[in-house]
């Protein structure tokens, strides 16, 4: 009896502290979203398991079951894009064939340009060049003379135009050009740069790097000395850089470790936060604000049309205001990864577009003033890297390049441009002038039939597809076609300068609705009753499991 009784009795204590770690365990389950997105353990085990197969002809042509006839209008219309395509660029053709043998960039981003099904093909039958020429105002040329309007945004460098860039770096580097590149101390320009940033950040201390990966690398570095905890918290689908910690499912060969992917706008994520005691903090990126909960969009995960767009600041901003709260109350360091957004949304970036103040802030892209950089901004209890009481306990963090005096240069000269009336003039009105902008393509869409329709944060734009289609990635290259150069990720974003006109809009409108009528014209939108996204995703589903045997 007395042997019963000490077991139940350890049995019960057993089961009283499995008790609270089990609710903690099921209440993070249940702040993460519901896609593989926010799973991240089986989002890799998906990925390794994923088979690789490429379509033929036949198949290539009909993936949504288009009859014969559509087929064969859709592989005339290839072949005669890819013919125009040729024989308007050679020379940047060739350059990048040639190039791609030796750079594994261009072997990625070629074969991740749309569907994998679909890539091995098309690349046989359209090639896109990867070298420009020249550059100013709002357009490119390549190596053959062609202009192209810019819609790449150089991933987010180019806030106001790619001239007041050149301009930085020329006057930056004239600034430094006395001592040159030497790396023994740090150029004048730093102490300015270090007050402007304490300015426009709202914060104490800040920090050089050498790109806006490393900075986030040190943010998060910090935030776990100073707090003691290890696992930072990122929201479903946003980006960080490539590093392990931030990347933690596909694409990245290590397992998920000391990360927590939560779902974005969720009171069950709040709850994580709220009790919890290992978070040392909790990573923003305000682009999220655009499409919450799902990766930056890409023409090469446009297997159908589900995948939907837009931005509501009321909503983001009531959500942003939330977790400040409770990362005050827990003491977790809120990070404001705006190393893409940084000064695009505002001249105070989106701590100030939004009205949240956060513990730490990064930045890169156009900070640099066309140079490569990153920034951390915070609190100076967060910044200290070292212990006065201990003085072997550090937070090391140095790069060879941070500083460099050139950087440096160009960054004074940039902030000494956004506080010109010039950069000032145009942030005023923004959000209603690309609102508008975007209201007007949409309308402009719509009644010429086209399914297609953007969504905008500011002057960061995405393209979503209101039918059904196993083709819509195909939009890029009419794009293309129609001299509108876009970044890799295709029409999955469309990123405006600041220095676009109306009439500059007004051309690229003309252009863009063009493109999209000359798809719709040649087939690739053809309607079925029987075409659903669910069904395509059925159908992928089985071809998956096909090739698997």
């Amino acid at each position: 009896m007395d042997e019963t009784l000490a077991l139940w009795t350890l049995g019960g204590a057993a089961l009283a502290a499995a008790v609270p770690r089990l609710m903690r365990r099921l209440a993070l389950s249940r702040a993460k979203h519901p896609s593989l997105g926010g799973h991240s353990r089986m989002a890799k085990r998906v990925a390794s398991w994923l088979p690789g197969y490429a379509y033929d002809e036949a198949r290539f042509f009909s993936a949504d079951g288009a009859p014969p006839e559509l087929a064969e209008r859709r592989r005339q219309a290839l072949h005669r894009l890819g013919q125009t395509l040729v024989q308007r660029c050679p020379q940047t053709l060739a350059l990048t064939a040639q190039a791609r043998e030796g750079l594994p960039d261009l072997q990625f981003t070629g074969a991740y340009r749309v569907p994998f099904q679909f890539s091995p093909l098309l690349r046989q039958h359209l090639q896109v060049g990867a070298f420009l020429e020249a550059a100013d105002g709002v357009c490119l040329s390549d190596l053959d003379g062609n202009r192209y309007f810019d819609l790449t945004g150089s991933y987010g460098v180019n806030v106001f135009g790619v001239d007041v860039y050149r301009q930085c770096i020329a006057e930056g580097s004239a600034r430094v050009q006395a001592l040159g590149p030497v790396l023994a101390g740090l150029h004048p320009c730093v102490a300015s740069n270090v007050q402007r940033l304490q300015r426009w950040s709202g914060l104490d201390q800040v920090s050089f790097h050498m790109s806006g990966t490393e900075a986030v690398m040190q943010a998060v570095r910090l935030a776990r000395y100073h707090t003691g905890k290890r696992h930072l918290v990122r929201f479903c689908g946003a980006y960080h850089g490539w590093w392990e910690d931030v990347q933690p499912g596909p694409g990245n060969p290590l397992p998920p470790r000391e990360t927590y992917t939560l779902r974005d706008m969720h009171e069950n994520s709040l709850q994580v936060l709220r009790t919890r005691r290992d978070i040392a903090c909790v990573l923003i990126n305000p682009l999220q604000a655009l499409h919450p909960n799902k990766a930056a969009p890409g023409d090469s995960t446009l297997v159908d049309s589900s995948r939907q767009a837009g931005f509501d600041r009321a909503a983001y901003t009531a959500w942003l205001q939330q977790l400040r709260e409770v990362c005050t109350e827990r003491g977790i360091v809120l990070i404001f990864d705006e190393v893409f957004v940084g000064f695009r949304l505002a001249p105070g970036g989106a701590q100030a577009y939004f009205g949240v103040q956060a513990d730490m802030v990064t930045y890169g892209k156009t900070l640099g003033g066309g140079l490569p950089v990153g920034v951390v901004c915070g609190r100076s209890e967060l910044m200290k890297r070292y212990r006065e009481d201990r003085p072997a306990d550090l937070c090391f963090a140095r790069g060879t390049f941070n500083s460099h005096p050139y950087v440096m240069g160009a960054m004074q000269a940039f902030l000494d441009y956004l506080e010109t009336p010039e950069a000032q003039l145009m942030y005023l009105d923004l959000d209603t002038r690309q609102n508008q902008r975007a209201a007007r393509l949409n309308q402009r869409l719509r009644d010429a039939g086209l399914p297609v329709q953007v969504a905008n944060l500011s002057s960061i734009w995405t393209v979503n597809y209101t039918q059904p289609s196993r083709y819509n990635w195909m939009l890029q290259f009419y794009l293309r076609e129609q001299g509108l150069a876009l970044s890799w990720v295709g029409t999955g974003r469309l990123i405006f300068s600041l220095n676009y006109t109306e009439a500059d809009f007004e051309e690229v409108c003309q252009r863009f609705v063009a493109a999209a009528q000359a798809m719709a014209a040649d087939g690739w939108w053809w309607q079925d009753a029987a075409l659903t996204n669910r069904g395509i995703k059925r159908s992928i589903l089985r071809e998956m499991l096909a090739h698997r045997r």
